[in-house]
């Protein structure tokens, strides 16, 4: 057997579940990675060993909860813990427990899991980084906001990580990093207990090592379990490749990324279908932009007028530019965010799934930024679900992935295919 912080949250489950493996042994060589790399990757805000490890006695002393039990994840520090601190990646909120767990925690909690610490996110998950660094090579970015839960999964220290996704910020980094990053339908996940940033965009969503545990951790935190239910289809399905109107800015190494997929698909047995979208979602991008940064002025209208002096400068020009946006903009650009959803599904009358960029390209140098989210944005104004998938190391020798999206509300299908595609590039 694989040392357990290395096995995927499937095995581990099972051989838990089989007698076969402890909770406690698991985390316990889940801190042992930990201690080795954390001091290189410092993906974790907050981590209490003896805590962990509480937990995961308990769980052995009991029948199993449920699908996760003794499974340990790390959680997104913008996302209330009652018995752990939820910094937001600020000065302003150092220190603060929440009297509550979140939504998302009470579930994974229910199933057994094991909630293991805090992971670094950006700035109140907008743009200003975390110390976290790239595990593949630490003087790149993991990506953002979700540095830390995305390098936590990346770095084997946990199988599981939950992020958030209002721009990119889970399937960016899950490229940058090399793992599954999948950020469902919008409102699949409840927020009750998620600190807002942008209330029409804000979505919970999972870091794991495969497809088949990421569908495993949506069930959980979704309370739906036949999400759960990954088998890929018997046939190869029907994909369209949408390079979308974004195409112009991606680097060499996500092109390469979409062809090696195409051609490992292609002799999979898929169909591919080229898709075009229509014009008017050739605005989604700029649209999405001016949401976030209207809806993030009002969310975070208290710490703007309160904590101004304890903001980063790139927070506050963000926030600057959301209360400087006129409310006619922002509901032109909430009604051509609906035109367009009113019209994504007939792009699906043909296909099953899309392929698409998942980043511009590998994960840039410097811990200063994250990233661009420029192939997110459409799909996270759409509302519809979406999976990074690791495809090629490019010529940095840093992980690029490819997007598969589905139709809003697809979610279980989605996954199905998005393990189908799964496999056809592994073994391509």
């Amino acid at each position: 057997m694989n040392a357990p912080h290395a096995l995927s949250a499937s095995q581990a489950a099972e051989l838990i579940a089989r007698g076969e493996l402890t909770a406690e042994s698991l985390v316990e060589s889940c801190l042992e990675r930990i201690a080795a790399r954390e001091a290189t990757v410092g993906a974790w805000e907050y981590l209490d060993p003896e805590q962990a490890l509480a937990q995961a006695r308990e769980r052995d002393r009991v029948r199993p909860l449920g699908p996760l039990h003794g499974i340990p994840v790390g959680i997104k520090d913008i996302i209330a813990t009652a018995d752990m601190p939820t910094g937001c990646g600020t000065p302003v909120y150092h220190g603060w427990r929440p009297a509550w767990d979140a939504s998302c925690i009470a579930a994974l909690r229910a199933a057994g899991a094991i909630i293991m610490g805090k992971t670094v996110t950006t700035e109140f998950a907008v743009y200003q980084p975390g110390r976290t660094a790239n595990p593949r090579n630490p003087a790149h970015t993991p990506g953002g906001s979700s540095s830390g839960s995305a390098a936590a999964v990346a770095d084997l220290m946990v199988p599981l990580a939950l992020g958030t996704q209002t721009a990119g910020s889970i399937v960016r980094p899950a490229s940058f990093c090399g793992v599954v990053g999948c950020k469902p339908t919008f409102g699949y996940v409840n927020r009750a207990g998620l600190k807002p940033s942008a209330d029409s965009l804000d979505t919970i969503g999972v870091f794991a090592r495969s497809v088949a545990d990421a569908a495993l951790a949506l069930a959980v935190i979704s309370r739906r379990p036949g999400l759960a239910a990954t088998a890929a289809p018997a046939a190869p399905p029907r994909i369209g490749v949408c390079r979308t109107h974004e195409w112009p800015f991606a680097e060499r190494s996500s092109k390469d990324a979409l062809a090696a997929a195409k051609e490992a698909l292609a002799r999979a047995g898929a169909v591919l279908i080229e898709v075009d979208l229509p014009q008017p979602f050739e605005g989604l991008a700029d649209a999405q932009a001016l949401i976030q940064a209207y809806e993030t002025a009002q969310a975070l209208a208290y710490e703007s007028q309160q904590h101004a002096a304890q903001l980063s400068p790139n927070l506050a020009a963000l926030l600057q530019s959301g209360r400087d946006c006129p409310p006619a903009d922002y509901d032109r650009a909430i009604a051509l965010a609906r035109r367009c959803r009113v019209a994504l599904p007939a792009l699906f009358d043909q296909i099953d799934i899309m392929l698409t960029p998942s980043v511009r390209g590998e994960a840039p140098a410097g811990l200063g930024a994250t990233g661009d989210p420029v192939f997110n944005r459409i799909w996270t104004l759409l509302h519809v679900p979406c999976l990074n998938l690791p495809a090629i190391d490019g010529p940095a020798g840093l992980p690029v992935g490819v997007q598969v999206v589905g139709p809003r509300n697809s979610d279980a299908r989605t996954l199905r295919m998005a393990r189908w595609v799964e496999q056809a590039i592994m073994t391509r």
